[in-house]
């Protein structure tokens, strides 16, 4: 195994944990805002997981992909933002 494998596969392993902690806190997080966050957290590492796959096979086919989660996380986050706001001024 070369060098660049080890660091594939470490960065695909850091990846996955993340990935799979974000989960755990959709899953069990009390509040609205922490499950955000945590969606939030799991589409930064999405992204994240494209580009390094990107960089690794030396490609641009899911750059798309990436600019379509990095638009459903801005619109996720503020139409939350604005849901707790109104329902904190009621």
């Amino acid at each position: 195994m070369t060098f660049f494998s080890l660091v594939s596969i470490a960065a695909g392993v850091m990846f996955g944990v993340g990935a799979i902690a974000a989960v755990v806190r959709i899953i069990r997080g009390p509040s609205i805002l922490d499950r955000a966050l945590a969606t939030d957290v799991l589409l930064a590492i999405a992204i994240c997981a494209l580009g390094a796959e990107m960089a690794i096979n030396r490609h641009t086919d899911t750059l798309v992909v990436m600019l379509i989660l990095a638009m459903f996380a801005i619109v996720g986050s503020i139409s939350i933002a604005r849901f707790i706001a109104k329902e904190d001024a009621s």
